[in-house]
């Protein structure tokens, strides 16, 4: 079965919006597109473009799709090439033209969809989509998380974890790393069962 992986960049303080770009989500008036661009190092670049290693599918959400197709078929380079070879996957509650090659938009049942991707994929990426994110959040449709936190706090934006994450365990997978700028690099794995409680009182020492 395959993996569907979510990759993100992130604030500290949990901001997912218009990482890139100051036209990529101007939604809600915000202010900060293309917040991460100051922030970009080798390390980052490296790392992010290892970490497409295995890649065979693109699953996005609407706005992503259209962000992406309007840019990397003009592309070149690595990530360009790899984009533009393997099938994308297109969540929407509507019905929109995907002029990008071997595209193709997801059933009404969007979960069910998804499902039916990990038996044909092995590696499947679902990168911002911040909206589309959150239905799989609730779902708990994903193998991996991948963070990259960055040293910033904006207020205001779109958040990664949005009102309604149902209680998830997940566990790091590799060490943490940190880049030259101050991005963290921070890999999950979805785990079993919910968050556990106890009661730290119980184990101090009697004084």
């Amino acid at each position: 079965m395959g993996l569907i992986h979510i990759d993100l960049f992130t604030t500290l303080d949990g901001v997912a919006q218009a990482p890139g770009g100051p036209d990529e989500d101007p939604a809600d008036g915000f202010e900060f597109g293309g917040w991460q661009a100051p922030l970009i190092d080798e390390v980052v670049g490296e790392q992010i473009q290892s970490g497409m290693a295995g890649m065979d599918a693109l699953l996005l959400g609407r706005r992503t799709y259209d962000i992406f197709a309007a840019y990397w078929p003009h592309q070149h380079g690595d990530i360009a090439q790899l984009f533009n070879r393997i099938p994308k996957y297109v969540a929407s509650r509507q019905a929109p033209t995907l002029e990008w090659a071997d595209s193709t938009l997801l059933g009404p049942d969007v979960a069910a969809g998804v499902r039916e991707l990990r038996d044909r994929h092995e590696n499947i990426h679902v990168i911002g989509s911040l909206n589309f994110v959150q239905t799989l959040f609730a779902e708990k449709l994903f193998d991996r998380l991948t963070l990259w936190v960055y040293p910033i706090l904006l207020g205001s934006g779109k958040k990664v974890f949005a009102d309604g994450v149902v209680p998830t365990n997940l566990t790091l997978i590799e060490p943490v790393l940190a880049s030259p700028k101050g991005a963290v690099l921070q890999r999950y794995a979805l785990a079993e069962g919910t968050p556990g409680v106890g009661d730290m009182a119980a184990g101090e020492p009697e004084g």
